[in-house]
């Protein structure tokens, strides 16, 4: 005798799909049953039902668009950061500090600023 098979995720996956949408197709005919009994006629219950059905799509549809619209201004917030240069660390600077280096005929030591790689200080020249 052959031991007994495991189902595979897979399967116990389509057989719970398959259990959801049967509970679905009940309901639906629950409700459907229930508007005849209201006094609707059967081909109106129907088209309750199916205008239900699609204005809960049309919802998911609205909502999903405005989450992918969000993914991409993410996306592209988080490519344009990535672009960005960040090695100018003297934009950060508070104040005046790193506007007066900017600006032409600046010089270090009028500012009494710290060293700048830009400029060769001639106290420490070896020449």
């Amino acid at each position: 005798m052959k031991p007994s098979a495991q189902t595979s995720s897979a399967e116990r996956m389509g057989q719970t799909l398959g259990r959801l949408w049967r509970g679905c197709l009940r309901h639906e005919r629950t409700v459907n049953s229930w508007l005849v009994a209201q006094g609707l006629p059967a081909g109106v219950a129907k088209i309750v039902s199916l205008l239900i059905k699609l204005v809960a799509f049309g919802v998911i549809l609205y909502i999903a668009s405005w989450l992918v619209l969000l993914l991409v201004f993410a996306v592209a917030a988080a490519y344009m950061s990535r672009d960005s240069d960040h090695d100018e660390s003297e934009e950060w600077a508070v104040g005046d500090q790193a506007e007066h280096k900017s600006n032409p005929g600046y010089h270090l030591v009028l500012y009494n600023d710290a060293p700048d790689s830009r400029y060769a200080d001639p106290r420490y020249d070896d020449d």
